[in-house]
């Protein structure tokens, strides 16, 4: 069914509305026009790209929540979070995350993405890495999605501590996986 441009930017902005975190090419898939029409959609009715979209619902989402450290802080878009309880966040890796000669990403940057979730789902304002396990399991590319899923699995109030496991994922393949000692003040 052919739509009007005017008809077209009413149910795009719609559909942003509902659902922040969907991509311009879902969109154009939906709409049954070309990625080009769509971003020249979201222009004309200034609404942001995915990235931007992800960010501001982030902030405004999680900026009251995550108590450990400041949110620009995180390593990453966090796109969900439970504190003490489980955290999500995305990271597309760029051209600064490679290197130059094959295109794969730095592991110190799905570390830092996995290690600042753990630092942030903790419910405290304090919270240190005392020791991590990590394994990285297969390279990451340049343009690739890392999705890190941080679960909270003990909380010991007698010793301060707090273990977390993050792995890491591309589409879904397991790409990174770790288990981190957080310190957290005791109470």
């Amino acid at each position: 069914m052919k739509r009007t441009k005017k008809e077209r930017q009413q149910l795009l902005t719609d559909t942003i509305k509902d659902n922040p975190f969907i991509t311009d090419e879902d969109l154009a898939d939906k709409f049954s026009v070309s990625i080009q029409t769509i971003r020249l959609d979201r222009l004309e009715l200034s609404i942001p790209e995915l990235r931007e979209r992800i960010k501001h619902v982030a902030e405004k989402r999680f900026e009251d929540e995550v108590k450990s450290l400041p949110l620009e802080e995180v390593i990453g878009e966090i796109i969900d979070i439970e504190l003490d309880d489980s955290a999500i966040s995305i990271f597309d890796v760029k051209e600064e995350h490679v290197f130059i000669r094959n295109q794969i990403a730095r592991g110190h940057h799905l570390f830092a993405q996995a290690n600042s979730l753990a630092v942030a789902v903790i419910n405290d304002q304090l919270a240190l890495t005392a020791k991590a396990n990590i394994q990285f399991t297969r390279s990451v590319k340049l343009n690739e999605r890392i999705i890190a899923k941080a679960k909270v699995t003990e909380i010991s109030e007698e010793t301060g501590r707090t273990n977390v496991e993050v792995n890491s994922y591309v589409n879904s393949e397991l790409v990174f996986k770790g288990n981190f000692d957080m310190y957290r003040s005791k109470k």
